[in-house]
């Protein structure tokens, strides 16, 4: 028996919108508005990258000495070449930088397990502890054979790393906390929790590190001292705090009283609604501005640089006092921003890709 052929419905004729030709017509010339935009934009990058090119790529100079930069018209390279050790790492004994670079490095894979969803378990959290106490150990050394390093000599991307890290981890829990605070019926506990939120949120993040690093010791007794460092990380803890916990009370707005309201006909009791029900729907409700708020934070950790703290900022600038490369500070900036920018953007872009994640996940079946 042959199989009959079966015919084949007629294919639609293409559009005049398909192809390329087609999609620039819909998405840059589809009216006389977005058309002047368009080419005001393309002007101005005719304008730019040519000349930027030139410097940055064409005549820059890869390697040689500080002779050959400033006889060339475009950028330094070489620059970097030369001061990327004590960019990356600061003042840290040159004999044990893998120490900072191994740091660094651990904290890039405990950030990478952290972003596979798959990976999001109960071990997960005991993982970043023994993490960041390893990192410790590792900068701060006088166990396990390692030799001591003062944390005065810390500085450049771990120490950046570190601030931001142990200032975010330690400082979503205590934001979660007052969120709920600032929420509850206990006048005591909400009068507090608001106390808090309010005046950190009321004062720059600078005045608090200069509270820290020249008011704080004048309190203590005699003869005792905390370390600046330590006196920062607490700062940043504050001020990172009070900024999460109103992003988090939005979230918790935003949801439904029915959702509580079915919790407690069920029998839980408050922190198990809270935990199972209530905080894992506000929190993937208020993914970008906790995203946004992470990326501002880890962007003003160079601020510590006003308390004489060697962040990356601090040792670019440093690297500048050297009078063999004295000047090229447009090299040293814009690598620092590169560092700065893609730490930034794959914040960005992972938190774009969790959201849509998250959101495919709750659709119903």
């Amino acid at each position: 028996m042959t199989e009959r052929p079966v015919a084949l419905p007629p294919s639609r004729p293409r559009g005049p919108d398909a192809g390329a030709l087609g999609w620039l017509r819909a998405n840059l010339f589809n009216s006389w508005g977005n058309t002047l935009l368009t080419v005001l934009i393309l002007w101005g990058l005719a304008v730019i990258l040519p000349p930027l090119v030139r410097w940055g790529f064409l005549d820059s100079v890869m390697s040689g000495d500080a002779a050959a930069c400033r006889a060339a018209d475009g950028a330094c390279w070489a620059f970097i070449h030369e001061k990327l050790l004590f960019i990356l790492f600061g003042t840290y004994p040159h004999d044990q930088l893998w120490r900072p670079g191994l740091v660094v490095l651990v904290f890039i894979v405990l950030l990478t397990v952290s972003c596979d969803r798959r990976l999001w378990r109960h071990w997960l959290a005991p993982l970043w502890l023994v993490g960041l106490g390893g990192m410790g150990v590792l900068m701060a050394g006088g166990v396990l054979g390692l030799p001591a390093v003062e944390d005065s000599l810390w500085g450049g991307l771990p120490l950046t790393l570190g601030l931001a890290t142990v200032g975010l981890v330690v400082a979503f829990p205590i934001s979660i906390l007052l969120a709920l605070g600032r929420r509850s019926t206990l006048p005591l506990v909400r009068g507090l929790s608001v106390a808090w939120i309010e005046l950190i949120r009321g004062v720059p993040l600078i005045s608090l590190l200069f509270m820290a690093s020249v008011m704080l010791p004048l309190f203590l007794p005699t003869g005792v001292t905390i370390d600046k460092l330590l006196r920062a990380q607490v700062a940043f803890i504050l001020f990172a705090s009070a900024y999460l916990a109103e992003v988090i009370r939005g979230g918790l707005q935003a949801i439904p009283k029915g959702q509580g309201e079915a919790a407690d006909a069920l029998g839980l009791g408050y922190w198990q609604k809270m935990v199972a029900i209530i905080l894992p729907q506000a929190l993937s409700l208020v993914i970008p501005p906790l995203v946004n708020t992470f990326i501002g934070l880890f962007k003003d950790t160079s601020l510590v640089l006003v308390i004489g703290l060697f962040d990356l900022l601090r040792t670019a600038k440093s690297s500048l006092s050297d009078p063999f490369w004295h000047g090229f500070y447009r090299e040293a900036y814009v690598f620092i921003g590169i560092i700065y920018f893609s730490f930034c953007f794959f914040f960005a872009r992972y938190s774009r890709w969790l959201e849509a994640n998250i959101k495919h996940s709750q659709k119903p079946l």
